[in-house]
């Protein structure tokens, strides 16, 4: 039985957890004295886990700028910089992982920005396809495409069965955001 590193996972599906699962992933490659790059796409770089993620020892924490509000209320000009940010930073992952400065690539909602054209899929697709083989990759996000679907090793669906949102609960600092 293969025990080495470099199988692809893929959380998905409109349940909680998706995130908070590859941070789970990341602190337990960590414990185990890997190095991990986490990266965050279409999130306000305000998220909890952040704030300790950031200090932890072999760890590399890539981000852009923060996005503010959603794509689909963003100007042309404003979807332009965001996908330039999110291809700079996808860039700078595969850079450290063909480096040889990552055992686990954390890409926390990438499938959203993969389905919303701010990164670019071609780039992600070939990384993917010939990825150094000792490299784990943990993807995140909902609806990933069936082609993602099928070159990784792990698909989770997390789905949701209740959730406070409904009742009008917002996003609570230090649980879900």
């Amino acid at each position: 039985m293969k025990d080495k590193l470099g199988l692809i996972h893929i959380y998905t599906g409109d349940g909680k957890g998706k995130t908070t699962s590859s941070v789970g992933l990341a602190v337990r490659a960590l414990g185990a004295g890997l190095n991990v790059v986490f990266c965050q796409f279409l999130k306000s770089g305000t998220s909890s886990e952040l704030n300790i993620l950031k200090d932890l020892d072999n760890l590399i924490l890539v981000q852009g700028e923060g996005v503010k509000g959603f794509v689909k209320y963003m100007s042309e000009e404003e979807v332009k910089h965001v996908t330039k940010m999110h291809d700079e930073m996808l860039l700078k992952c595969i850079s450290l992982c063909k480096e040889g400065k990552c055992d686990m690539l954390i890409l926390d909602e990438i499938m959203a920005a993969v389905n919303l054209n701010v990164v670019s899929y071609d780039v992600l697709l070939d990384f993917l396809r010939n990825k150094p083989e000792n490299v784990e990759i943990v993807m995140t996000g909902r609806n990933p495409k069936e082609e993602l679907i099928d070159l990784a090793d792990y698909v989770s669906e997390i789905r949701k069965i209740k959730h406070p949102f409904d009742e009008g609960i917002n996003a609570r600092y230090g649980v879900e955001k």
